[in-house]
């Protein structure tokens, strides 16, 4: 198995994108939200958050009302686009979309949402870079040959952001093997499909197409509360809406995602620290990272 690498700042600071002073919101790309639904309004909030806080110029958001109206309230610079009910202006206005620069799709999905399945396909198939999160992936056992076909078959490889639980469904095992062997599971999966496998945990494994693999080590139990996920999933979104390669989206989120967490487990305390608190840390995480150094 490949030699595991660590993240440390040193290695996250030269991944930054650039970020030229005369760039306009189209020099630093459109990340696509499709998340959230009627009960979970909040993980699409959270998504499209740290979206907007990655630097992307621009985040819109494909999502049912009610969604829509959380993120006019609590996200005003995100642009909006409902998610038809109708199954073919559902695909149609999904295949228009796929022109973002990236697609995040499945925070805050239901795993029984109609047509779910053919828009993860539609997706898969004409984005250019694309984050796969909790509803995106198959439910059900016989969907997973046709969701691995799709990954094999991408130029660009897909990010995928499984826990444990999900992970363990899409390689067909169960929780307590992936627990076992989680960074050979990992590199295995991520080979055999082509795509960026981020297994989250308290340590986070990182495995690419290649044969890489890297982890996190910063645990923090404060991390572990539903809508944690969907501050990362957005980040890497936005990461990768700045032409960023997926795995090196993926590293630099997972990392500054997880200095958030520190930070905030430090001025709050890890019970009671929320997911969203995150987001009021990214500045800070970032300055950690060596991504800003803030104008005196």
């Amino acid at each position: 198995m490949a030699d595991t690498i660590f993240l440390n700042r040193e290695l996250i600071s030269g991944l930054a994108p650039e970020r030229p002073e005369d760039g306009h919101k189209n020099t630093f790309g459109t990340a696509l939200i499709c998340a959230g639904s009627e009960f979970m309004t909040g993980a699409a909030v959270m998504a499209t958050g740290a979206a907007l806080r990655s630097g992307a110029g621009l985040v819109k958001v494909f999502s049912e009302e009610k969604t829509l109206d959380a993120i006019r309230y609590n996200e005003p610079c995100a642009l909006l686009a409902l998610r038809p009910d109708n199954t073919a202006s559902l695909l149609r206005k999904a295949k228009e979309l796929c022109t973002a620069s990236s697609v995040l799709l499945g925070s805050g999905i239901p795993e029984d949402l109609k047509d779910l399945e053919a828009l993860t396909g539609i997706f898969l198939e004409n984005s250019e870079r694309i984050v796969l999160d909790a509803g995106a992936f198959p439910g059900k056992a016989d969907r997973l040959g046709r969701f691995k076909e799709l990954l094999r078959n991408r130029k660009n490889p897909a990010v995928i952001t499984p826990h444990i639980g999900e992970f363990a469904r899409l390689t067909g095992t169960s929780k307590e093997e992936v627990m076992k062997n989680p960074e050979g599971l990992a590199l295995a999966f991520a080979k055999e499909n082509n795509c960026v496998t981020v297994l989250k945990g308290a340590t986070t494994f990182i495995a690419t197409p290649d044969g890489k693999l890297f982890a996190n080590e910063n645990a923090n139990s404060g991390l572990a509360k539903g809508g944690s996920g969907d501050v990362l999933a957005g980040l890497i979104a936005g990461f990768q809406a700045q032409k960023m390669e997926p795995y090196k989206a993926a590293l630099a989120a997972v990392y500054i995602h997880s200095a958030a967490g520190s930070l905030a487990a430090c001025d709050l305390g890890k019970r009671t620290m929320l997911p969203t608190d995150l987001l009021v840390y990214l500045p800070e995480a970032y300055l950690e990272a060596g991504w800003e150094d803030f104008d005196e």
